[in-house]
């Protein structure tokens, strides 16, 4: 796990979804524990494919007093994201992009994206995104990369921080509860219920 200055990343503002009000990312974790998935686009196939899989350990964690945020690097999709009900979280987002860059989340080059999104693993997530119905688009910022952390109350300590190689990695939901110290009742890859959204591009 690579060494990050909680107290540093943590006065990064975000920009809420609901409101547009600005908050400290630190603000997310001092009253409970928080999971945060940082996507890397709202209009990513692969990444509301996600988005609908960790949000099937929502129940589990609110229930043990743990908050779910989802976190993209742009407003542009966000509307359509919200829309199609992929994420039952809280949802913000990093305008300047300073949390992706203090997390260590790369950015792909304009040659190193192709092949990337193209590998084996965003190819086995798109094919079931499309069976679970999850469609996506290629507009906004193509080159970003996420990942995940989950951080103690009151920021004691980082107790997962897991960056992206391909933009099919992914943190199992297993190993999300077993960072948190919890009892999973789903199972991963169980189709997601999400709300149609015909009007999404494929």
């Amino acid at each position: 796990m690579a060494k990050v200055d909680l107290d540093k990343v943590g006065k990064n503002l975000l920009k809420s979804a609901d409101g547009g009000e600005k908050v400290e990312l630190q603000s997310l974790w001092q009253a409970q524990p928080v999971v945060v998935f940082f996507l890397r686009r709202f209009g990513c196939q692969v990444c509301r494919w996600m988005a609908a899989e960790i949000s099937k350990l929502e129940p589990d964690l609110r229930a043990n007093g743990v908050s779910l945020v989802g976190v993209g690097p742009e407003e542009f999709g966000l509307q359509e994201f919200k829309e199609g009900g992929f994420f039952k979280g809280s949802i913000y987002v990093d305008e300047e992009k300073k949390c992706y860059k203090d997390l260590g989340f790369k950015r792909y080059t304009a040659l190193s994206v192709v092949p990337a999104a193209l590998g084996k693993k965003v190819r086995d997530i798109s094919s079931k995104a499309s069976d679970a119905g999850i469609k996506g688009n290629f507009s906004g910022d193509l080159l970003q990369s996420g990942g995940l952390i989950i951080v103690a109350k009151g920021g004691e300590s980082m107790l997962l921080h897991f960056i992206q190689d391909s933009p099919g990695d992914f943190v199992p939901l297993e190993d999300i509860s077993k960072a948190l110290g919890l009892s999973a009742t789903v199972t991963a890859g169980q189709k997601p219920m999400v709300r149609p959204f015909p009007s999404l591009n494929p």
